[in-house]
């Protein structure tokens, strides 16, 4: 199979003394070509478009055309000589290698020293190492939340690779390793920072490890790092999430929640109803300034999707940013904000016990916990969209605010209970007036014998 060379003379490219010059071109694929000087150039009128070759008749003071074709015909045999060295060495990069030595008076017994001295770069196709490299590139562009999920997706990667006993290559991702991932994540995962043994992940977290796989995979190979792979079967696993919300009555007790005999807490239980009121996420609410509010409203880039939302500041907000906190929000991590606000929930006495219940493969793991111990940041930002959504406020003004993207995914985000849903319901029917079924007379009935 003949390799894609060929000469060209580009009118286009036409000199002063009006000769173009005779290129070689090489298409290594539709998107990588180069074309290489044969060192020949005539006037473009001579040059055969169909044998690309140059005519007969070409003028004596340019040269003879018989050894001119010969001399490229030498040229072109010298680019498929390199190309093919370029192939049997297994050179990662044959264009540059190429452009590096191409000579038309080439000596080809030089390959073999040529190719020890162009040091080309090598692609390092270790998946770890490509993985870092990828990270590394998103750490301007994402903020520091992300790149921790990304470190996960690589650290549970690395785990099944030592638990399979079998190097993970770009070769491996196939549906056979979809398959034995997917499961290992279910299964046989350790949990780490765990004060119990916990052995594999949620439906839910075995779904977003396979989307930050998928996406890092899809950036590969569009950087041509790697080459395609079908992905069409990794598919991303989901589950409807159980979480609780907190009403405006219980957000109201723990407002005014008396912790006289616990200050240590006064700050979390803040910083949790402000996060109740606003909507926002502990990433953002815990970064309020001073200069962030203006004319009772908020204004604030979110963290996490690098978009401005503004939020009308209620009274009770108000009231938490300049007299409980003088706009000096306290330095406090997620972590220990989570742990906090559970025993403020405590205090308020939020002790009903909640059901719970998630997937771990097709059997149900059901967990059974007062409700004080599933409040975390995120119950905050659960509480005012689902409170919003009960108060009859549209969804695409709330979303403003959540930041979701379709309201598929922000229904899902909203927790009400079946007698919740069926008072708003109630709620809806008395507003238009059709709660009964106005009566009339019974219609006659007419029998046909």
């Amino acid at each position: 199979m003949s390799l894609p060379v060929k000469p060209v003379c580009k009118k286009a490219l036409l000199r002063k003394d009006g000769t173009s010059i005779i290129f070689i071109q090489y298409c290594h694929s539709l998107a990588k070509r180069t074309l290489l000087n044969s060192g020949i150039a005539v006037p473009p009128n001579y040059w055969n478009l169909k044998r690309l070759r140059i005519n007969a008749d070409l003028p004596a003071h340019y040269g003879n055309a018989e050894f001119l074709n010969e001399q490229l015909k030498n040229a072109i045999r010298i680019v498929e000589d390199i190309l093919t060295f370029a192939a049997k060495k297994e050179i990662s990069d044959p264009l540059a290698f190429l452009k590096k030595v191409f000579k038309p008076d080439l000596d080809l017994s030089s390959l073999e020293e040529k190719a020890k001295d162009a040091e080309l770069p090598k692609v390092n196709l270790d998946v770890f190492f490509q993985i870092d490299e990828y990270i590394k590139s998103k750490t301007k562009q994402v903020t520091p939340k992300m790149l921790h999920v990304y470190r996960n997706m690589r650290d549970t990667l690395k785990a099944f690779e030592t638990h399979r006993k079998k190097p993970v290559t770009f070769e491996s991702f196939d549906f056979n390793f979809y398959e034995e991932f997917v499961e290992y994540m279910m299964y046989e995962h350790v949990q780490r920072r765990r004060k119990e043994l916990i052995k594999g992940f949620r439906i839910s977290t075995v779904g977003k490890t396979i989307k930050q796989l998928r996406i890092f995979l899809r950036n590969r190979m569009r950087r041509k790092i790697i080459p395609p792979i079908n992905l069409e079967d990794f598919r991303i696993l989901d589950e409807e999430t159980d979480a609780v919300y907190l009403t405006w009555n219980e957000i109201s007790v723990i407002y005014q929640l008396d912790l006289f005999g616990h200050p240590h807490l006064i700050k979390y239980r803040d910083l949790f109803v402000l996060g109740c009121l606003t909507g926002l996420r502990f990433s953002d609410f815990s970064i309020i300034r001073k200069e962030d509010v203006r004319q009772g409203m908020l204004y604030k880039k979110q963290c996490k999707s690098d978009h401005w939302v503004v939020i009308p500041l209620r009274k009770e907000a108000n009231d938490i940013l300049a007299n409980r906190l003088n706009f000096n929000i306290p330095n406090v991590c997620n972590g220990m904000f989570n742990r906090h606000i559970k025993e403020v929930g405590k205090l308020a006495g939020f002790d009903t016990p909640i059901k719970f219940s998630h997937k771990k493969g097709n059997k149900d793991i059901i967990t059974i916990k007062p409700k004080y111990l599933w409040i975390t940041s995120h119950t905050c930002r659960r509480s005012f969209c689902t409170n919003e959504f009960l108060a009859g406020t549209p969804a695409e003004l709330i979303m403003k605010i959540s930041g979701h993207k379709s309201l598929r995914d922000f229904y899902k985000y909203i927790r009400i209970s079946p007698e919740e849903a069926g008072q708003k319901i109630r709620e809806l029917w008395q507003q238009r007036g059709d709660i009964e079924i106005v009566s009339r007379k019974p219609d006659k009935l007419t029998c046909i014998i």
